[in-house]
């Protein structure tokens, strides 16, 4: 039958009396102003033509519903909302079958939710992920969702926001059954269904939930929120949709919904969501086409070497990781399979693909079997003398269009890429450590990169499934020179009066999981100490220094590893050193400070300002791109809080705030 145009992104077919409902807006078919009016011109239309025995909703291309259209958000509303909508569906008097071909995440969720049968395809997700944006569901997520698969399991997902494969999903109850074509499947259904009694799932009782399990899930949500409203209110939410009727928990969840939209937390991470989708784009990038890559080289194969050879491995690349020697070459192989190993345990890989990615593993101590390497990244000692040395030897070695990439924290890539043959081909790719955990990978644009190397770092980077964020060259790049600034600056206040536990404890109170000088203490302080004192003889006399962690290494005291830095070890527990605070006394007697207190609102404006200060000056030399950019390293990199926002959008607000 002839196509039906409900509107620009709505059209239908009529299959066998069943009328096909299809979205089609892309890029991930969003619940943007006409879609909804289409689905309701639909449904208008089902409901006038009595030969139309029901409706079948699905999408277009790889996904079902990605969720309402946030660029709508604090515009004007447009009629119909969602919740029309959805109600609009649930109490329809013909069965409305979702087919969901995909991933059905936010509104695409809840209208599924509403529909009186649900088919996933067999790559259909579920999800209701609105806590990462700082919201709960407005739409009845909260309401319906406990009532199909119980309180407990709701808790679980809404206030966490995690997606749920077809096969979790038919086994919690979300989705009636997995179809190779969803849509026939559910247009069968919708036969069946014609004229019988429709399950609408607001109307269905929350089945009775254990107090003792309904609490622990609570629990396990709160632990991961830190100090985040959205969560605990989800939690609330599905927990209300088991003491209040449908109407009730609707309107306490719609505005729940509306108040935190217009909060602070929410306005940061939808901040967040956008600078991810910004990070990584140059102007010009897209015209350029990025070189074929199937082999990754990766030179040494210690915890950072292997870490990345594992991200090239389980995103199907073949990995040639070269040590020294055999026996390192061994070690490297089996830090790589043991690595993979704890990934099958923790169920994100099988077996089968685990004895793949072996498969396509080669370690050797032969330099020579880099040349079938079309990208070769070095993870060698942060040594200017090293890197460059080991960068000459390849350029015998590989092929011309072969990209040689550094991994180094500090050291200036222009200078290694100056003691190669081509410096066009040399391009910076900071990965942070552990690699094949980390989503942050510093992408550093050097004078010489050609264009399609970059291009292709940067399309590298997304299929090992990180997050690029495209750096000019500067010592420690956007990440380490800010962080640099910020532990200068926590250091200033412990001469000042400040202690170690009083600094961290300020930084998690506002939502870091470690404190600055607790994550010192877990990288360990050697590494800061040797290039603190490399810069020694440059160091400019009249800038303020401050000794105290020099004194620190030079007592022993390295970190965790050592037992001791600038907290004690024993047992693996972190506790406060009065020997530490003894070593800072003398320090501050030294200098004839007389120290003072720091309330932790000054300690946080302190360290936001010196952030702050130090991303401005990034943004004038032109290292960082953009303001999104310096946010998005210090959230994926250095575990400043998404609900915040990063450095650069928290000190906005406040300027805002100021200002008002």
């Amino acid at each position: 039958m002839a196509e039906i145009r409900f509107s620009e992104s709505v059209f239908a077919r009529l299959q066998g009396g069943v009328l096909v409902v299809t979205i089609d807006n892309p890029p991930v078919n969003a619940l943007s102003a006409h879609v909804r009016s289409g689905l309701m011109m639909a449904l208008d239309h089902a409901g006038e033509h009595p030969e139309i025995a029901g409706l079948v909703i699905t999408g277009a291309g790889n996904t079902f519903i990605g969720g309402a259209d946030i660029r709508e958000f604090g515009k004007p509303a447009v009629e119909p909302m969602l919740p029309e909508v959805i109600e609009r569906i649930e109490t329809f008097n013909k069965p409305v079958i979702s087919a969901v071909n995909g991933a059905a995440l936010g509104g695409g969720c809840e209208l599924s939710l509403a529909c009186h049968g649900r088919i996933a395809g067999e790559k259909a997700s579920f999800g209701l992920p609105e806590v990462k944006l700082g919201l709960v569901p407005g739409a009845g997520g909260t309401q319906r969702l406990p009532r199909l698969i119980g309180i407990v399991a709701a808790i679980d997902l809404i206030g966490t926001g995690r997606a749920v494969k077809a096969g979790e999903a038919v086994t919690l109850g979300l989705a009636d059954a997995i179809a190779a074509d969803a849509v026939a499947v559910a247009t069968t259904l919708a036969h069946e269904s014609a004229g019988k009694p429709l399950r609408r799932t607001g109307a269905m009782a929350v089945p009775p939930a254990d107090g003792s399990e309904m609490n622990a899930a609570e629990a396990r949500v709160l632990a991961k929120a830190r100090g985040q409203t959205a969560p605990a209110e989800a939690v609330r939410l599905v927990k209300a949709a088991g003491q209040l009727d449908l109407k009730q928990g609707l309107a306490e969840e719609r505005s729940t919904f509306l108040r935190l939209r217009g909060s602070t937390e929410s306005a940061a991470l939808r901040h967040v969501f956008f600078a991810e989708r910004a990070a990584g784009k140059v102007d010009g990038i897209d015209r350029v086409s990025p070189r074929p890559i199937d082999t990754i080289g990766v030179v040494g194969a210690g915890l950072m070497g292997s870490g990345i050879a594992v991200s090239a491995l389980v995103n199907g690349y073949r990995v040639i990781a070269l040590e020294q020697t055999e026996e390192a070459a061994a070690s490297g192989r089996a830090r790589i399979t043991e690595t993979l190993d704890k990934t099958v345990r923790a169920g994100r890989l099988s077996a089968e693909a685990r004895d793949d990615c072996l498969a396509r593993l080669l370690t050797t101590a032969q330099a020579t079997d880099l040349s079938a390497a079309d990208l070769v990244i070095e993870a060698v000692f942060d040594d200017i003398k090293v890197k460059s040395e080991l960068f000459q030897r390849l350029d015998g070695i590989v092929a011309p269009g072969a990209i040689l990439a550094t991994n180094t924290s500090y050291l200036d890539p222009d200078a290694i890429a100056a003691a190669t043959v081509d410096p066009t081909r040399v391009i910076g790719l900071h990965f942070f450590s552990p690699a094949n955990v980390m989503r942050l990978v510093e992408v550093v644009d050097c004078a010489r990169t050609a264009p399609d190397v970059l291009a292709t770092a940067l399309a590298f980077v997304k299929r090992l499934g990180k997050l690029p964020v495209v750096s000019g060259v500067t010592e420690g790049f956007i990440g380490n020179r800010i962080f640099s600034a910020y532990r200068r600056e926590a250091e200033f206040m412990l001469e000042d009066g400040a202690l170690p536990h009083e600094i961290d404890a300020a930084l998690e109170a506002y939502g870091f999981p470690m404190g600055i000088f607790a994550v010192n203490d877990m990288a360990g302080l050697e590494i800061a100490w040797a290039r603190r004192k490399r810069q020694a003889a440059t160091r400019d006399p009249a800038a303020r220094y401050v000794g105290i962690a020099d004194r620190l290494c030079e007592a022993g005291r390295l970190g965790r590893k050592s037992g001791r830095g600038w907290y004690a070890y024993p047992n693996g527990e972190r506790t406060v050193d009065p020997d530490v605070t003894t070593l800072i006394e003398i320090a501050r007697a030294a200098k004839s400070i007389t120290p003072r207190t720091f309330p932790a609102a000054e300690i946080m404006s302190r360290l936001l300002n010196a952030m702050r200060d130090e991303g401005n000056a990034l943004l004038a030399e032109g290292i960082a791109a953009r303001a999104s950019d310096i946010d998005l390293v210090m959230i994926n990199g250095y575990g400043f809080p998404a609900h915040k926002g990063g450095p650069m959008f928290a000190s906005e607000q406040t300027e805002d705030q100021s200002h008002g």
